[in-house]
């Protein structure tokens, strides 16, 4: 009787030959989770809320979870808990399924539920799990250059007229989103499409220390992009944070690498719009429109109106976009959203909900100023452009409800990615 060991390297055995090939992608998923984590925002950037019957998204987060929480076990690591971010987004996630539960079962509002409080509410602990090292944190910074690509290169296309250039195809169904007038990107609507590239690209020159000069492309376009949108707000905003940006990075080479680009890219929309008559018409019509500014009033005092009748106990889930179209009798719209995320706050949650989502943002704001001494040069750039980042997160939100996985996850992966040094220190 051959008293030879079997070893996983022993050719001769298919069983453990079998067994190796089964336990690999447990092993890969074990050791590298922030590819999974990757793959997950990739999902989200291209499951926009309009496409229901696409379930890509929920499969790639309930496995992203899986192996977070094996990893966790294995490791016997602590799980992360923040009292000051974690007990309103916890507030925020409770309140929203407890008046989901008042309505019939409904997949579109769960849908939107876990779009706005429980993926966050999941990916900032994640993140705090995840990035931790050095290598980890590269994969999320290459993840953020190709996205920003990405997205300017889909709205530059979109601004040339060069629709066959952009991909994929439901960005161009005009029976899907709103906004199909302009560069809206897989997220079907211009105001999160531009949120997106603003904190893209105020990431990428936090992110990433040795690649300049992808940097200085990305920012040579990046105006035009953010052109594309045809979006006052976020035309606002970018102007606004690129001047905050320039300012908060002290060093004065970069803040004239900035500026210089700032007036190369604002040349490049002058000749374009002086060249291109029908570009210059698009813009002098957006500019002076006045219809969507009116409908988007009425949307507020209608909202208004249900705050002030429901004002700590809020409308259930169903009801209250029902509500809303039954108050606005004189406008034809494809839907009824309150397009402003405090006053939808409000009006879900009452008073209470906005209550919970001011404490959680001041608590975000506060990670500024809350690094752990001797934290790596990359997190503390994070660190040092996290206000900026959140002012076009909240001042865009004026004008949306941020219902975006991707934008909001986004937004709460660079908190977790801060939170995570700060628990490391410990």
């Amino acid at each position: 009787m051959s008293t030879r060991a079997l070893t996983w390297n022993n050719d001769d055995n298919q069983l453990w030959r079998a067994a190796a090939l089964l336990l690999r992608p447990i092993h890969l998923g074990l050791a590298f989770p922030s590819i999974i984590y990757i793959a997950a925002m990739i999902i989200f950037l291209f499951r926009p809320p309009d496409l229901f019957s696409l379930y890509a998204d929920r499969i790639v987060f309930g496995i992203l979870i899986f192996f977070v929480a094996l990893r966790t076990l294995a490791l016997r690591d602590p799980i992360p808990f923040f009292a000051g971010l974690s007990l309103p987004m916890l507030g925020l996630t409770a309140l929203s399924v407890l008046r989901a539960l008042q309505e019939p079962f409904d997949a579109q509002i769960w849908s939107i539920i876990a779009s706005k409080y429980i993926v966050p509410f999941a990916l900032f602990h994640i993140a705090v799990l995840v990035f931790r090292s050095s290598w980890q944190r590269k994969h999320f910074e290459v993840f953020v250059i190709f996205a920003l690509a990405y997205l300017i290169f889909i709205a530059i296309a979109f601004l040339m007229d060069a629709r066959s250039l952009i991909f994929p195809r439901f960005i161009l169904d005009e029976n899907l989103g709103f906004h199909a007038d302009r560069a809206r990107g897989p997220f079907l609507q211009a105001v999160a499409n531009g949120v997106s590239l603003n904190i893209l690209g105020i990431l990428v020159i936090a992110l990433p220390q040795n690649r300049k000069s992808i940097i200085t492309v990305l920012w040579l376009v990046l105006p035009l992009a953010i052109l594309a949108t045809m979006t006052r707000a976020v035309w606002i905003s970018f102007v606004v944070s690129s001047a905050l940006l320039g300012c908060r990075l002290v060093q004065h080479r970069l803040k004239a690498v900035y500026a210089l680009l700032a007036v190369v890219g604002l040349m490049i929309g002058l000749a374009i719009d002086v060249s291109n008559q029908s570009l210059k018409n698009a813009l002098t019509d957006r500019t002076a429109e006045r219809g969507p500014v009116e409908a988007r009033l009425a949307v507020y005092d209608a909202g208004w109106t249900l705050f002030l009748e429901r004002p700590f106990s809020g409308w259930p889930a169903g009801g209250m976009y029902a509500e809303l179209a039954r108050r606005m009798p004189g406008y034809r719209l494809r839907s009824f959203y309150v397009h402003n995320t405090y006053l939808a706050l409000l009006v879900e949650f009452g008073v209470p909900g906005l209550i919970l989502y001011g404490i959680l943002f001041f608590n975000l704001f506060r990670l500024a100023w809350q690094g752990p001494p001797g934290e790596s040069d990359t997190v503390a750039s994070l660190r040092n452009v996290w206000p900026i980042l959140l002012g076009v997160y909240l001042f865009n939100a004026f004008f949306v409800d941020m219902a975006y996985q991707f934008v909001v996850g986004l937004v709460f992966t660079v908190a977790g990615m801060l939170c995570a040094r700060q628990e490391f220190a410990a």
